[in-house]
């Protein structure tokens, strides 16, 4: 028995266009893979920027976000810091910071002592699942931290 062999001749143009199709394909997925990483690095250097060499310690801030959010589009979230708010003692400033959103910087809540409290609530929209980060600025210098994780559902059917 002998087997046929099928030639099939491509010209040039089907070659380049299959050609482009591969490299276009192979370079939409090289930057899916490093987007995550790239997100989170977006997260560190915003912080790195803003504690300006300071490190943070835990407590104070407190984060309040729901464990499991069904709608990515409005989750809602709610910071308050510990503190007496005096003219000497206060809250100064409070960065809401996403780690896997297109942009790591959410907001920032300023207050003063006439404030009463450095507590306040926003709707975040977020992109996926991801730890979210509140950083807190006090009158004499020192910063704290808190940081909690939201699962974004996709459609509210799980994700």
């Amino acid at each position: 028995m002998s087997d046929k062999v099928k030639i099939e001749v491509i010209d040039r143009r089907h070659f380049l266009i299959m050609t482009g199709a591969g490299v276009t394909a192979a370079t939409m997925l090289a930057g899916l893979a490093g987007t995550a990483e790239a997100k989170a690095d977006l997260a560190a250097e915003y912080m790195s920027k803003v504690l300006a060499g300071a490190k943070p310690a835990e407590g104070k801030v407190k984060l309040t976000m729901p464990e499991i959010a069904e709608n990515g589009a409005t989750v809602p979230t709610k910071v308050s810091v510990d503190s007496p708010m005096t003219d000497k003692d206060y809250c100064q400033e409070v960065h809401i910071i996403s780690t896997k959103n297109p942009v790591a910087h959410i907001c920032t809540f300023h207050f003063t002592p006439k404030s009463g409290k450095a507590e306040a609530s926003i709707r975040v929209r977020m992109a996926t699942t991801q730890d979210v980060i509140a950083l807190a600025r006090m009158s004499d210098g020192k910063w704290y931290m808190t940081k909690t994780t939201v699962k974004v559902t996709i459609g509210g059917c799980g994700g």
